[in-house]
């Protein structure tokens, strides 16, 4: 059993990984989740430098809520308060939502059991922190060790192909640096810390923090290391 969803995890993250749409990965991850009761999704971006958390909802599908409205990043967030462990963990984690007299009771559970929806909450991370998460739920989900694992790799690599899809810029298209996201980069490259940056420049080390990421949607790469090597050949670190 335990070769058999580990096989079937790696031919997912393949087909995740080579999928030129995102509907290719969605479909890839359904076929892997649902036989293990998961059949309510959500994929966005994220960040440790602001309140919201969530940055941008790339897929939320099922329903979540019990009503069957569109779920857009405010609404998610503000009904799924468990988004927020994200930002104290950096491992996967449990969560169950139950219904009481007070209304919908959400709480990190170490495994979920009885009646109502639960699910995995799985924070991804790359050089510089939290990048992004999903979140699968269901009512009768596969909550086994191995499963869980399976599922992480799955998630992780659903949230870098489809960022790499919907943030990249169009076509060849070079989206010019600001300024400030110019002066970050530079210092980046010449190997200050974010602290050490954010003093420099007057800043706040979330705003240096916010400045990099900025940096990075608008040249459509994943890291920082990617963004340095683009904007040098493109002359913006330059002098």
């Amino acid at each position: 059993m335990i070769q058999g969803v580990a096989e079937a995890a790696f031919r997912a993250v393949l087909g995740i990984e080579s999928a030129q749409a995102l509907s290719v990965i969605q479909e890839t991850v359904r076929t892997f989740a649902t036989p293990h009761g998961y059949d309510r999704f959500v994929l966005f971006s994220a960040t440790s430098a602001r309140d919201e958390v969530v940055e941008r909802i790339y897929w939320v599908e099922g329903d979540w809520f019990g009503d069957e409205h569109t779920v857009d990043a405010d609404t998610y967030v503000r009904r799924c308060p468990v988004t927020r462990h994200i930002l104290e963990t950096r491992e996967s984690f449990y969560w169950s939502k139950m219904k009481g007299n007070g209304g919908e009771l959400y709480r990190v559970v170490r495994t979920p059991v009885g009646p109502g929806v639960h699910g995995l909450q799985i924070p991804v991370f790359g050089p510089l922190g939290l990048e992004g998460a999903m979140s699968l739920g269901g009512e009768r989900v596969d909550a086994t060790l191995r499963v869980r694992l399976a599922l992480s790799i799955v998630a992780t690599a659903a949230f870098f192909s489809a960022r790499r899809l919907l943030e990249a810029p169009v076509g060849d298209v070079y989206r010019k640096l600001s300024e400030r996201e110019r002066e970050v980069l530079a210092w980046t490259a010449a190997g200050k810390r974010q602290a050490d940056i954010a003093a420099t420049l007057g800043l706040s080390e979330r705003t240096v923090e916010n400045h990099l990421r900025s940096a990075r949607r608008r040249l459509g790469v994943a890291t920082t290391a990617q963004a340095i090597t683009i904007a040098m050949r493109n002359g913006d670190l330059d002098g």
